[in-house]
């Protein structure tokens, strides 16, 4: 009677793993390389046949000759992908408040004659700790800082920024965003040039 049972249980078992476990990852994988192949590899950005890092992952940056992206809240480093995370640090936090301080400070330091009011996106962590955009308001802070560190005019730079600008998505949901990682990219190759 058991023998019975377990039979076909055991045949359900062998076909649903395969099923599951091979067919449909398979089927799935491979519309994605058709449809987005970018995405479905990694959306890595490279340069000289070189990883330079992922387009959908901030990348840590604190020299004052680049935009600097959102603070990560990810450990046991900065933007640690395997780590995807929040801080969940509530508005009364010490720990938020001295994280906010930390980067309040290094953005003054890095422009002491920068009078404009800091963007909260340049002094907080996105809900994944890995946001790899800030908002136009974020790079307009920015934009006088890098311009003369790397001694190009606000205007050049200003010309760069609106490239790596996106819109709404379908041009209704969500804000305006600025891609820090290729931002900074084509600013180092206008240094090249």
């Amino acid at each position: 009677m058991m023998i019975q049972q377990l039979r076909p249980a055991l045949a359900s078992l062998a076909v649903l793993t395969v099923l599951t476990g091979f067919v449909y990852p398979l089927f799935v994988t491979g519309i994605a390389q058709v449809v987005f192949p970018e995405q479905a590899n990694g959306s890595l950005v490279l340069r000289d046949r070189h990883v330079i890092g992922p387009r959908l992952i901030g990348q840590p940056f604190d020299d004052p000759k680049y935009f600097w992206g959102r603070l990560s809240a990810t450990g046991p480093f900065a933007y640690n992908a395997a780590a995807s995370s929040g801080s969940n640090y509530g508005p009364m936090s010490d720990a938020l408040l001295d994280a906010v301080k930390s980067r309040v400070e290094a953005l003054r330091a890095a422009d002491p004659e920068n009078p404009n009011l800091i963007p909260v996106d340049l002094v907080t962590a996105s809900a994944s700790g890995l946001d790899p955009h800030i908002s136009p308001a974020s790079a307009e802070y920015q934009i006088a800082r890098v311009a003369r560190v790397r001694g190009l005019t606000e205007g050049r730079v200003r010309e760069v920024v609106a490239r790596h600008t996106s819109g709404r998505q379908l041009r209704l949901l969500g804000e305006p965003t600025v891609n820090v990682l290729s931002l900074n990219l084509e600013l180092d190759a206008l240094d090249g040039k």
